[in-house]
């Protein structure tokens, strides 16, 4: 009994050593992130991300933008890919593989495929729901709690996160810049217009930015931080506007969870469904 007591102690301080490192590591990512505010974060508030197309621009549509990711965009490409590997595999098996596989050996293509088996098997709402435990296991314990204090849902609160989401989201979704919205009558710089989803482009899957981009991020902030967030994918340019407090609308009456297959790009589609199969398991 006590050999096996020891042996789970063992293993709960091995695990407690593990986040301490992630979190070390992810520091240092943030760290490098907001450096480039200030290398990168122009007038208008954009970032260009490492594109590494001619005109420093995302790809016109039907092409695949070229990047060239730096240490920062590495790590935590690394981090959530690991994290999702992680949810969606349990076994002693794929743990050892993970142990062998590091950071540095996943990239942007890989974190999407890590992506794409979640799908495989899972209804939306537990493909959210795997989102959801990534991003909560990665902030420390009372993250949540905390964050509502600092930022209450205030006009400043959802124009300084709207500030934030360019510099630190641009490895996930690419290019984006600060605009002005109009919430509930008034006017405010709580907007950020995605010029080019990095996300939906490279899974050209509707489900996977609705089910595991869309519904989670919103519901992350709205529910866990306490700072409303509506998302609104365009499917035809691939762009996207998040709106900081806004509450998002419910699913059912979310236009983005109508949408076909990008029967032109996605490998897994079904041109002859109105909607997209995985938004409507």
């Amino acid at each position: 009994m006590c050999v096996a007591t020891n042996i789970v102690k063992a293993e709960c301080v091995g695990r407690e050593e593990q986040k301490q490192r992630e979190g070390k590591i992810l520091s240092r990512a943030a760290i490098a992130s907001l450096q480039a505010i200030h290398l990168n974060f122009g007038r208008r508030g954009s970032i260009r991300c490492g594109i590494s197309e001619p005109s420093g621009e995302p790809a016109p549509i039907g092409q695949k933008t070229r990047y060239n990711d730096g240490l920062a965009e590495r790590v935590f490409m690394g981090l959530f890919a690991r994290k999702i590997d992680g949810a969606e595999f349990g076994g002693s098996k794929k743990k050892n593989e993970m142990k062998e596989k590091g950071f540095w050996d996943y990239d942007y293509e890989s974190f999407v495929e890590v992506s794409k088996r979640v799908m495989q098997g899972r209804s939306r709402t537990q493909q959210q729901e795997v989102v959801r435990e990534v991003l909560l296991s990665m902030l420390p314990p009372g993250a949540p709690e905390q964050f509502r204090k600092l930022f209450p849902p205030t006009k400043w609160a959802a124009e300084f996160n709207a500030a934030l989401t360019v510099p630190f989201f641009h490895w996930l979704v690419g290019p984006s810049q600060v605009i002005e919205v109009e919430v509930n009558g008034v006017k405010q710089r709580s907007g950020v217009r995605i010029k080019k989803c990095r996300y939906l482009e490279n899974s050209g899957c509707v489900g996977m930015c609705v089910n595991m981009c869309k519904i989670p991020t919103q519901d992350f902030f709205t529910n866990e931080f306490g700072l409303p967030l509506t998302m609104n994918p365009n499917f035809d340019d691939m762009s996207c506007e998040m709106i900081y407090s806004q509450a998002p609308p419910a699913f059912e009456d979310d236009p983005a969870t109508k949408q076909p297959c990008l029967a032109y790009i996605c490998s897994v589609s079904n041109p002859s469904s109105p909607v997209c199969p995985k938004l409507q398991a």
